[in-house]
């Protein structure tokens, strides 16, 4: 029977495994304050601690339990959109920075994990962005050039070539070859342990009520007591009452996951090599994976954020959904179903990156919003932007993820 509305990644994780991190109580003076504990929080932690930096950790729920659980754990390494759109939108320069910074922050995640000896399941995954009909064909084309004339990096796979590795018919992809695939909340609850480790503090169910500022420091109130801080990060993914005003720079989306029982092992050879994340050049895309090497995990069909009376029935159409397009895609696994079936919300900005670092209406904070709403390596990236903010390194390749780079929409 199909699981609906939870998560493969949290759900199978031994429950006498599972850390627990005490409520928050008292009143403390640290450098800087993290509110939320996704993988986003959590590899902000690690990030600052491992810099010196004393920093704790406030989470309303328990740590990775959130979004980060629900994603399809994916480390992409370029962001969700056509080089092409985004160059229109911001601009060549920036472009290139997003692309250079998101592939490094790919690399560097991974690298992160495997140094830290964190078990998530972590696999190098290329990536194939394919087209399954003569308009994406001609949309990716264009896509190549506009990449190759700004000298980043993509190779173009022919009908044939996806054919042989994804048992697909296309008409040809964009591969790229420096993602990975993971379990999202053993990364998140290693990467909590790893901040620990580094003297980081980390609090669960201590939902931030209020945030306080003055000229020089602020103070972030819960339930149990409040800290004194010189930066708030906003790591929740989503603008949520603390800072309300920012939800006008976006727009409010999920996407739609389902996880297949076990596929026989008969007609995974017929399946292709399993060795890509496949992504189609749909609007939106849909991405498709292996987990384990014998389930297929599908993502995709976003739409906007149901109201909580209609999440539960419309989570039930487009698990249903999903499983019949990927039927469609392999149809040897029709009559499979699936085991699992749930929605990750997510935000989208309108030029499709992240918003990551401070705004001018909010002094002490600094934010990590939006991102591919497939993808972890956001999660990664904003950990390292955010440092920097604090300790006044910035880069130039942090500005095309700044809020300063768009009028709110």
């Amino acid at each position: 029977m199909t699981k609906y509305g939870r998560s493969p990644w949290s759900e199978q994780f031994p429950k006498s495994r599972v850390r627990s991190y005490p409520r928050y109580r008292g009143a403390l003076q640290r450098d800087v304050v993290i509110v939320g504990g996704g993988l986003t929080g959590c590899a902000t932690a690690y990030a600052f601690s491992a810099a010196g930096v004393k920093v704790t950790l406030l989470e309303a729920e328990r740590i990775g339990h959130g979004a980060s659980s629900g994603s399809a754990g994916w480390i992409s390494d370029a962001p969700g959109l056509d080089f092409l759109a985004l160059e229109k939108i911001a601009g060549r320069r920036a472009a290139k920075h997003a692309w250079q910074s998101w592939r490094r922050a790919a690399l560097d995640f991974a690298a992160l994990l495997r140094r830290l000896e964190i078990k998530c399941q972590l696999e190098p995954r290329g990536t194939l962005i394919t087209a399954t009909s003569p308009e994406q064909a001609t949309r990716i084309k264009r896509d190549l050039k506009a990449r190759r004339d700004a000298h980043v990096e993509t190779t173009l796979v022919d009908g044939r070539g996806v054919l042989s590795e994804t048992a697909l018919n296309g008409f040809g992809a964009l591969r790229m070859k420096d993602g990975a695939t993971l379990d999202p909340y053993r990364a998140c609850a290693g990467l909590a342990d790893a901040a620990v480790q580094r003297g980081a503090q980390i609090f669960e169910r201590s939902p931030v009520t209020k945030i306080g500022f003055n000229r020089k420091t602020a103070e972030v109130i819960t339930a149990g007591g409040s800290i004194r801080t010189n930066a708030v990060v906003i790591a929740t993914g989503v603008p949520t009452t603390l800072c309300a005003s920012l939800r006008r720079h976006f727009w409010f989306r999920s996407s739609y996951l389902a996880l297949t029982e076990p596929v026989p092992g008969r007609l995974r050879q017929r399946l292709g090599r399993r060795a890509s994340v496949i992504r189609d050049a749909a609007d939106p895309p849909h991405l498709v994976r292996w987990v384990n090497d014998e389930r297929l995990l599908v993502c995709g069909a976003d739409a906007e954020t149901p109201d909580a009376k209609r999440r539960e029935p419309l989570l039930v159409q487009r698990t249903g959904q999903l499983m019949y397009e990927l039927s469609t895609m392999y149809p040897d696994i029709s009559g499979i179903q699936p085991a699992y079936g749930w929605d990750a919300p997510y935000v989208r900005s309108a030029d499709g990156l992240p918003h990551i670092g401070p705004h001018r209406n909010f002094p002490h904070h600094l934010f990590a919003f939006g991102g591919d709403s497939q993808s972890v390596t956001s999660s990664y990236l904003a950990s390292r932007i955010l440092l920097r903010h604090v300790l006044d390194e910035t880069e130039a390749a942090d500005e095309p993820f700044g809020f300063a780079r768009t009028t709110a929409r």
